[in-house]
Formats: structure tokens, sequence, C-alpha cells
């Protein structure tokens, strides 16, 4: 019997190669799971080591954590930089990574001193921050023009590793922590980050890599299309956009591109204040956890504390990813309420203030003599991280559909920039409270919750007043 008359060959199904995802993907995956699994780890344990190990007080230890973070946050446009000017995305990626390894053995070397947790803190923070805008580029590269169709799930691959690696770290380096010390507590998170950089070398043959002069010839001019602007607002026309006197210089098509950019930083603004409140899950989140009582498990081999509770973040966010996207949003669309990116962004923010309110409601209780769980810890933490899915998935949906294409890589630097700003903000908050305010306890968790409502309201008010851009015809509306 010939191939082509037999039925069980004709039944088997042929997977073209634009279906079929390029093999060395897996070894970026792999990468950014245990990259992940090395930085919260480290962040897991921080707070409690700067307060209690360094001496510096929970005030003086929020305030250094979140500068690191904010740093850690700022440093992706010195990484873009390098793999779009000089290194390429493969060398820039593998050549910071060993940063990351030494900051890291930096922190296990010389636990203890303060010299050696700022120079560990300063290499951690160009290694994470450094490869950030890299990595999940740097996949792209990876797939053919036939096979652009396959980026989603492959991101959708990348948003779980990620989570995987959190929670992994956040369950078992606090563990590790009361058991054998922060030296190894460090030790492994640089470890885990040394397979990392193994796992990504690993796959070098593999790999596609574009030069940055093939994409140097992609670069846009929106920076030079503000500034221009900027410099001759005296001379825009009564009733003329801001950036129409660029027209003198740059083509309609830049000027345009620039104007969507700018429309969706106006967006972005406040979202800072998102960040200011969500990334407390680290600092103050943690200092209050440390008040309940634990939860012994498994014969007294592991404990939920104010530390390991911060795993539940993750684990809440694929979580809560399925029952929106497939549960919530499409009950929404038909009761005849559509849940617009907008919309969905506004809920995000409420959702934290609700979490605070709820944190102040435990506080109070707990600055009362009350004697609570951590268990009760869950119920903000569930809050928050639908405010997290709401809000952070969300309004990457938004900003790169309604990005040009051109500028999409400066929409994910400044996506980036708004984590850094909330990072800053806790950490000035904290500073001016600690010296001038003296807010503590409960009434701390309120004045974010108040002021986050006071965010959501502005944040509301411009999304109200949000147009889509030209090249972009399904518009926006609020």
């Amino acid at each position: 019997m010939s191939l082509e008359t037999n039925p069980a060959i004709e039944t088997v199904p042929v997977v073209s190669k634009a279906e079929r995802y390029p093999p060395q993907v897996k070894y970026i995956i792999w990468n950014e799971v245990c990259e992940r699994f090395s930085y919260y780890g480290m962040m897991g344990i921080l707070e409690n080591y700067l307060s209690n190990r360094m001496a510096m007080g929970a005030d003086g230890a929020t305030e250094v954590l979140h500068l690191f973070g904010t740093a850690v946050y700022f440093l992706p446009l010195l990484g873009g930089w390098l793999a779009d000017r000089w290194l390429g995305r493969y060398w820039t990626i593998l050549s910071i990574s060993l940063f990351y390894c030494l900051g890291h053995g930096t922190l296990a070397m010389f636990e203890g001193s303060q010299g050696g947790l700022f120079v560990g803190l300063l290499l951690l923070a160009i290694g994470a921050g450094g490869i950030k805008p890299c990595v999940s580029a740097f996949v792209g590269d990876q797939f053919r023009t036939d096979q652009q169709h396959l980026l989603t799930k492959v991101y959708g691959w990348f948003y779980w590793a990620i989570n995987l690696g959190a929670a992994a770290a956040f369950f078992i380096i606090p563990t590790v922590k009361i058991h054998s010390g922060y030296r190894w507590a460090f030790g492994i998170p640089g470890i885990a980050m040394a397979v990392a950089t193994l796992a990504f070398w690993s796959g070098t043959k593999y790999y596609v890599r574009q030069p940055p002069s093939a994409r140097e010839e992609k670069r846009t001019r929106f920076f030079p299309v503000l500034w221009y602007a900027l410099l001759r607002l005296g001379r825009r026309k009564a009733g003329g956009k801001f950036l129409d006197v660029a027209l003198e210089r740059y083509s309609l098509e830049e000027v345009e591109a620039a104007r969507a950019v700018v429309g969706i930083l106006v967006i972005f603004a406040s979202v800072p204040m998102f960040w200011a409140l969500f990334n407390q899950v680290n600092s103050t989140w943690v200092v209050q956890g440390d008040l309940m009582r634990p939860l012994t498990l498994f014969g007294g081999q592991w404990q939920l504390n104010g530390e390991t509770m911060q795993g539940s973040g993750a684990v809440l966010v694929m979580i809560w990813v399925p029952i929106l996207t497939l549960g919530i949003y499409p009950l929404f669309e038909r009761l005849g309420w559509r849940p617009t990116a907008l919309r969905r962004m506004s809920a995000g923010m409420l959702f934290a203030a609700v979490a605070f309110v709820i944190s102040g409601m435990l506080q109070s209780r707990l600055d009362g003599g009350q004697t609570l769980s951590i268990l009760w810890q869950l119920v903000p933490y569930i809050v928050l991280e639908a405010g997290e899915v709401t809000l952070s998935a969300t309004a990457l949906e938004f900003a790169f559909d309604q990005a040009p294409k051109q500028l999409k890589s400066i929409i994910m630097s400044f996506w980036l920039m708004t984590i850094a700003g909330g990072h800053f903000l806790i950490a000035a908050f904290t500073g001016l409270n600690e010296r001038f305010v003296h807010a503590k306890g409960a009434s701390e968790f309120y004045f974010y919750a108040v002021l986050m409502l006071v965010v959501a309201g502005i944040f509301i008010l411009c999304a109200m007043r949000y147009r889509a851009p030209s090249h972009q015809p399904s518009a926006i509306s609020y």
C-alpha cells in the first residue's frame, strides 16, 4: 500500500516549521526562572536583613530597600543603550549577568558588613536592571517572520516562568535563612543566578543574534521631536496642538508617533502611585506579617510568616489571570458592561486602595494588642494581586496596542520607569515620615489608601479624556 493511501499515515498531523517553537527558547525560559528565583529570593529577606542584622530599623530598611528598587527599574535604560548601540542583546545579557552573580556573592561573603551590603546592592541593581529590557526582546529575535503568531504564547510562558521563580524563592529562601543564616540565604540566590547564566550560555550556538547596527536602522526620533517642540512652545499657533511646531523639521509620521507616545505617558503618569503601594509587599507588609502568629507546617520544617507570605502573591497572580480573563471579563461583556483596558486599569488602582484599607484594619487590631494569625494577611494579598493583574498586565496590552510599531521598545522603557517611580515614592514618603510626620501603624496604611484613591480619581479623569492615536483605528474609550 502506498503512503498516500495508508489511512494510519494520513491521520498523523504534520506540524509545519512555522508552528514550531525555536528550540533555543527553552534556554532563555530556564534562564528567566532561575534569574527571578535569585532576585526575589534576595528581595524576600532584604527588609529584615536591613532592619535587624544591619540595625537600620524598620523605616531605614524600607527606605534603602526601595531606593535599591528604584535603581533596579531605572537601570534598564543603561542595559537597553548598551544592547542597542554597542554590544547587542546576547552579549549584554551574558556580560551583565556576571555583575548579577558578583552582587549575590558579595552579599553572601561580606554578610553583616555595611560596605559589602552597598557594593552588593549596587552590583545587583546593575545586573537585574541591565538585563531586564534585553531578555524578553531577545526571545522575539528567535522567531522568524512567519512565526510571529507564536509570540503571544511564548510570552505567556515567560509570565508563568517569572511567577514560578518568584513563588519558589519566597517560600524557600526565608526558610534557608532560619535554618542556615543569611550567608546561605544570599548565597543560594547567587548559585541560582550562576545557573541562570549557564542556562543562557548553553544555547549560544542556537541563538539568532541581531547586531546593534541592524537595530540602529529601526531607531526612532521621539526625543528629538519632543525636545524641538518644548524649546518652541511660544511659537505654537492658537488652537494648535503641542507637537505641531515640530512639523517644521520632522515628518507628519514622526510627529504623530511622538503624539501617540505622549498620550500614553499621560496615562502612565499616575501609575507610579500604584507601584508605591504594591511594592510594599517586600517591606511594610513583611514587617506587619512578622507581628502576626506564624503558621508552622510539615512538622516544623517550614513556616508561613511575613517573609514566606510574599510567595502567595505570585501564586495568586497565576490564579487571578484565568479567573479574570476566562470568567469575570466575559461575564461583564455579557451583562453589557465592556471592561476596556482603561476601565480595568482604573479597577486595579481601586483594588490597591482597598487592600491598604484592609491592611490598616489588621494593623489597628495588632496595635491594640490582639494576636492575629498570619493567614489574615491573605485577605489584602488577594485584593492587591487582583489589582496587579487588572492594572499591570492590562497596561502593557494597552501600551503595545496604542504605541506606533517603531516606538514599542521606548514604551517598555517608560513602563519600567513607572515601577522605579513607585519605589522612589515609597523611599521619599518613608524618609519624610520618619523625619517630620512620625505616622506609625495603621495610620500609615490608611495614608497610602487615601492617596491611592485621590490618584485613582486623577487617572480616571485622564482616561476619560484619552483619544486613540491616528495610526490605531480601533478607538479606545473609557
